[in-house]
């Protein structure tokens, strides 16, 4: 009997090894596989931080980086937060805000169709003009044009040579899909086109971005006051350049600049009425419907 009960415990001790032993196996695997989750959990979250850091910097070689630094208003800059880059007579009674982008098609044809008839009443004393620059079209294609064109601007305007370059500007906008003016080497080879523009402290201003901060703050105005589009043009507060059912032209404008200086409106008819402020414009044709900037609103 002994014998035999030796034997059952030696079976019973050997059975209880080897269960352990395959207890201890199922532990090692099982602690295998937490450490290779924890492995592979550190690799995702490495490779994600990796994706956002490249976001982040792709981003920033849009757009975020260049605009970045303190904001430095151009010379003479007026308006809320000066923002605004004025011309004509700080005493005329009428004031002409123009929201616009350098790289904006419909700008363009804005400026080609009014600019004679805008710095004829400047140049009168009649009508002074508060510009508002803005990127809408960096936003919707991609480039840097309008933020760098702006700047540049604002470059000419610290020069005091601000309404020349701006219609160079617009007299030689490229395609919208291209951004041209995205190479400052190309802005200030523009700025030959000025007389006495094209100058160390231009081109330092220039290459620099100075004015993009500014730049990057007037569009954010942009943005905030939830405008339709650019070329977004004001008189005395008005939007003039808005109404398809009684389109504006520069007669138009220049009717209501007259009126507003005399002390009446213009009626719908374009004859003056006693009034203290200037009316809608008249119902004469215009050069065409209003087209918006690529994309509609900023």
């Amino acid at each position: 009997m002994s014998e035999k009960n030796d034997g059952a415990d030696r079976q019973a001790k050997r059975s209880a090894r080897e269960r352990l032993q395959v207890e201890r196996e199922r532990e090692k695997q099982k602690d295998k596989r937490r450490r290779t989750l924890v492995v592979v959990g550190a690799v995702v979250g490495v490779l994600a931080l990796a994706a956002v850091v490249g976001l982040i910097a792709a981003n920033a070689g849009k757009g975020g980086k260049e605009a970045a630094g303190p904001v430095t208003a151009p010379s003479g800059a007026a308006g809320k937060d000066a923002l605004a880059v004025p011309t004509g007579s700080s005493e005329a009674r009428s004031t002409l805000t123009v929201w616009e982008d350098f790289r904006c098609p419909a700008c363009k044809a804005f400026e080609v169709n009014y600019k004679d008839t805008v710095h004829e009443l400047e140049a009168k004393g009649l009508l002074k003009g508060e510009y508002h620059l803005v990127t809408l079209i960096d936003g919707n294609m991609g480039g840097s044009g309008s933020l760098k064109a702006a700047n540049a601007a604002a470059c000419a305007q610290d020069a005091g040579k601000f309404p020349a370059y701006h219609d160079v500007l617009f007299q030689n906008q490229p395609q919208e899909t291209d951004d041209a003016y995205g190479k400052n080497a190309k802005l200030i080879e523009l700025a030959g086109k000025v007389e006495g523009l094209d100058t160390p402290a231009f081109r330092q201003c220039v290459e620099e971005g100075t004015h993009n901060s500014w730049v990057a703050k007037s569009h954010e105005a942009f943005r905030a006051g939830n405008f339709r589009g650019t070329p977004t043009i004001q008189l005395n507060g008005k939007d003039i350049f808005a109404d398809q059912a009684n389109p504006l032209t520069p007669q138009k404008l220049k009717e209501q600049v007259e009126a507003a200086a005399k002390g009446t409106a213009t009626t719908g008819g374009g004859k003056a009425s006693a009034s203290p402020s200037a009316s809608a414009p008249g119902s004469s044709t215009s050069p065409g419907p209003r087209a918006k900037g690529t994309g509609g609103q900023g």
